[in-house]
């Protein structure tokens, strides 16, 4: 069945006898404006018009219901701005929504239509111009549609909550959001979205927290709260929630992008877990949601690094330093390699180093100074030391070891 537009059924329906149905809200003893404005009939050519019209629309003619119309030369203000209304909503309904907001408008300033077709013309001109992306323009018809029917509803403060996002008007935002949700009968996520936005343009974080500490328990399986809810704590600085709540989504399986995998392990290794963090991250480095890259394998290194693993540590310095030829790489990957007491393994990737590049190349000399003079390889160790000693950075400490060198030299007879 062809899809209708309902506000043109009902305009039908009030030609014909029938009327939209209209609960008013409680007021005093003056009537709403919308009781006052009495209802009329068009003008008798007119009406010839708009039943041909109609009957055209019910046969599934919309071209020709819309011919009929404007065909209709209406005489008086009352007949143009029915007609006008009649072909606003035919308009929508063909998806030609400028001409359909050109004649919803003309109909809604006429201001004189029957109540309930002025306030489902207004209605509709209000949604149609939101639509248009005309969101100033929006947002008084909202409110005077409110005015004219003595009607709060929550659909039309959120319509209104939205053009005022889009005109970056957040006070505003947050005003009618926090009217709507007092009105409506469970949780709107919409509304609590648009408070999350007009807190976050407004750099109110903390507030922002608390939207998000609201909404998480209401819709605990959209991972994308959680998600947000972690990156909150981690901008006001609450790292041990930022932490939990990252844990929680991981577990839930809502983490599914490898930034947020990286902060999640990231945060682990910053609260004592460093090996733990390892484990998740190469997990998912070998599933392919993390890149096997240089900074990537840095990462995962300095989890190991930290968790006192050195040998994986130095595995996968070395790696990264591989993918970029990184001298300052090679030379962390060669301390580790001596702190882990391979002495002989640590000598060629400080020589990588030096190949590489490194800003200050006498930290790599010293280095290997004191690894050869761990071997017993007096002649290299001293070579090495004195190259150390004409870099600013080690020429101190590399001064100090040289006479030591000399010393072991001469008690083992090696001619340096």
């Amino acid at each position: 069945m062809r899809k209708s537009n309902k506000l043109a059924i009902a305009l039908m329906l009030s030609l014909c006898g029938g009327s939209l149905a209209y609960v008013p809200v409680a007021v005093a003893a003056e009537k709403c404006p919308i009781e006052k404005r009495q209802s009329k009939a068009v003008g008798q050519s007119v009406a010839k018009k708009v039943q041909r019209s109609f009957k055209a629309y019910q046969e599934g003619n919309l071209n020709e219901a819309i011919n009929v119309l404007l065909e209709a030369n209406p005489k008086n203000d009352f007949d143009k701005a029915y007609v006008d209304r009649m072909l606003g909503n035919f308009y929508a309904e063909q998806g030609k929504m400028k001409t359909a907001v050109k004649y919803l408008g003309a109909a809604v300033k006429a201001d004189i239509l029957g109540g309930n077709d002025h306030a489902g013309t207004m209605r509709l001109y209000a949604d149609l111009l939101l639509q248009e992306k005309q969101f100033k323009q929006a947002i008084p018809y909202y409110y005077d549609w409110m005015k004219f029917t003595c009607k709060q509803d929550a659909t039309v403060y959120k319509r209104i909550g939205v053009a005022y996002t889009e005109t970056k008007q957040w006070d505003k935002v947050l005003e009618v959001a926090n009217t709507a949700l007092k009105m409506v009968d469970k949780p709107d996520k919409g509304l609590y979205q648009m408070k999350l936005t007009a807190y976050f343009n407004k750099k109110q974080y903390k507030n922002a927290v608390g939207v998000l500490e609201t909404m998480v328990p209401l819709w605990p399986s959209d991972g994308t709260l959680w998600v947000q809810l972690a990156q909150f704590y981690l901008i006001t600085e609450n790292y041990k929630k930022a932490l939990v709540t990252y844990d929680i989504a991981y577990k839930g399986g809502f983490l599914t992008t490898a930034a947020n995998i990286t902060r999640l392990t990231q945060l682990m290794a910053q609260n004592n877990a460093p090996y733990q963090a390892s484990k998740i991250f190469i997990k998912h480095m070998n599933s392919g949601l993390i890149e096997k890259n240089a900074k990537n394998y840095k990462i995962l290194a300095g989890f190991y690094h930290n968790a006192k693993e050195l040998p994986e540590a130095a595995k996968y310095y070395g790696m990264a330093a591989e993918m970029d030829n990184d001298g300052e790489l090679y030379l962390k990957q060669g301390r580790i390699l001596a702190l882990d007491e391979k002495t002989k393994t640590s000598i060629p990737v400080f020589k990588k180093a030096l190949d590489a590049g490194l800003k200050n190349p006498g930290e790599a000399q010293f280095e290997l100074a004191l690894a050869y003079l761990t071997l017993k390889q007096y002649k290299s160790a001293y070579s090495r030391a004195k190259l150390a000693a004409n870099d600013k950075k080690t020429a101190r400490s590399a001064k100090s070891y040289i006479s030591y060198i000399k010393e072991k030299a001469r008690v083992h007879n090696v001619a340096l």
